[in-house]
């Protein structure tokens, strides 16, 4: 845990009491500070009370006592509009931030030097955040992983050490401490960054931008300044540059000043790093090979191409050599639920990739594999639904429908992709499976990669991705990975 006594001696008011909250308000009382604490829900109000901490509704405490409100990223800040506590506090002149702002003021108390990587943009941060801890830690570094993947911020270790000075090119090791450093990998949602004004990681990084949250945002341009305050508070900046958000921020970048390694799988660009194919290139006054994809199973696709490109540029300017790039690439596990290869059935290859949460997620599956996909997508639908992905039906040899969308997806398949209205996934899989064992492909691919949320019929994303990973592994035949 990293206490939080930057508010030593202060009350504070935090509303959100899920697995962030709780753990923002024991990093805020281990820290000598007095959180007041309220959520909407009364189950976790009760579970905080027996937790030992003062619960009580912030709509009737004295906010001229209190020295700032901690919001919960999940809770609206702006958009559709603030949240009643946000106007309480905005009211009464409290400043209103989030678990990954107290880390930032931690560690400009304790370490302000300390190697503090951060990782945001709409699609492969929590891919892109793993492989860069996982290839940290395997060439023997102390790394702490956490934020918006799996750990909150506040329970992770204290910030130590001090990060190499900037290296303007982002390759040479020169400046390079000996000192064994703890590294925070951290990944960071919109709203974080929305929340954490002093934000100022050694290496920030933004992959791509597209649309997504804008219920919470209003506008894709007001989305995408705030991703940019990652970029704009950063030492060092490792950028994807294949779209045109971040092209456009990137030249702002450059303008500025600061170090700066742009990352493409589209086009070289003269001091960026290339991945072509399965291959990832340094391009300068010559092409110098850093790292190979072939082979990893957990990096397939092109969009796996950038997310490793950047942790290839994230790993070298931490000092790593190429060969400890290569091992801890190779030795990559990937992600629950980010299309994992859960096993076999028959010929068919069997893949969660229940995040993919909308259409441009599951374009990365889709173009993971040239042909023989039998498809399952829906639940709750997103704002543009599937329409986008018509180049790629081609791939598709048939798609299994559920949930709230399937109705729309199918009016989008008639005529291009074979389909069936299934309902269920339980459903969807069986026919999957069954039809999968007839495949006209060599290869066939059972790809669950919904397009959709969850919450028609699931909890949340992680509940729906176990849920087909169960399934799966009862199927007659079934061979795990």
């Amino acid at each position: 845990m990293t206490p939080v006594e930057t508010f030593s001696g202060k009350t504070v008011a935090l509303f959100g009491l899920g697995g962030s909250g709780m753990a923002t308000a024991e990093a805020l009382r281990a820290g000598g500070c007095t959180p007041i604490v309220w959520d909407d829900g009364a189950v976790a109000v009760e579970k905080a009370r027996a937790a030992g901490f003062a619960a009580e509704d912030l709509r009737s405490i004295d906010w001229s006592k209190v020295s700032a409100l901690i919001l919960s990223p999940g809770v609206p800040l702006t958009h559709p509009k603030p949240h009643w506590s946000v106007d309480l506090a905005k009211a009464a002149g409290v400043e209103v931030i989030g678990d990954v702002e107290l880390f930032c003021r931690e560690r400009k108390a304790r370490a302000p030097h300390a190697p503090f990587i951060a990782i945001t943009g709409t699609n492969g941060k929590s891919t892109t955040t793993a492989l860069i801890a996982h290839i940290l830690k395997s060439a023997g570094h102390d790394v702490q992983l956490g934020g918006n993947i799996g750990t909150p911020i506040l329970k992770l270790e204290v910030p130590a050490g001090s990060f190499p000075e900037k290296v303007a090119s982002g390759f040479s090791k020169e400046g390079m401490s000996e000192e064994k450093l703890r590294y925070h990998v951290i990944e960071l949602s919109s709203y974080q960054i929305d929340l954490s004004p002093s934000l100022s990681p050694s290496i920030g990084i933004l992959l791509n931008l597209s649309p997504d949250h804008i219920d919470r945002h209003g506008t894709m341009e007001h989305y995408a300044s705030v991703k940019e305050r990652l970029i704009a508070a950063s030492d060092t900046v490792v950028i994807g540059v294949d779209d045109t958000f971040c092209e456009a921020i990137a030249l702002r970048r450059s303008h500025a000043g600061g170090a700066m390694v742009s990352v493409s799988i589209k086009a070289e660009r003269p001091g960026a790093i290339h991945a072509v194919g399965r291959e990832i290139f340094a391009c300068g006054s010559h092409r110098r090979k850093l790292a190979d994809l072939e082979g990893i199973g957990s990096l397939r696709g092109d969009h796996n191409a950038q997310n490793a490109a950047v942790a290839v540029a994230v790993a070298l300017r931490c000092g790593l050599n190429e060969a400890q790039i290569q091992a801890g690439l190779n030795s990559f596990p990937g992600l629950a639920h980010r299309m994992e290869e859960i096993g076999r059935v028959g010929r068919a290859l069997v893949v969660n990739d229940s995040k993919a949460t909308n259409a441009d997620s599951t374009e990365k599956a889709l173009t993971s594999f040239p042909e023989g996909i039998f498809w399952i997508a829906g639940g709750k639908p997103k704002e543009g639904g599937i329409g986008a992905l018509a180049p790629h039906f081609g791939r598709i040899e048939k798609a299994y429908l559920i949930g709230e969308a399937a109705p729309a997806f199918a009016k989008t398949l008639e005529g291009k992709v074979p389909y069936t209205l299934s309902g269920t996934l339980e459903v969807a899989l069986s026919q999957a499976a069954g039809d999968a064992a007839n495949a006209k492909s060599s290869a066939p691919v059972i790809l669950l990669s919904p397009s959709c949320a969850s919450f028609d019929q699931f909890p949340n994303f992680e509940v729906r991705g176990d849920t087909f990973r169960a399934l799966a592994k009862a199927l007659p035949g079934f061979v795990a990975r």
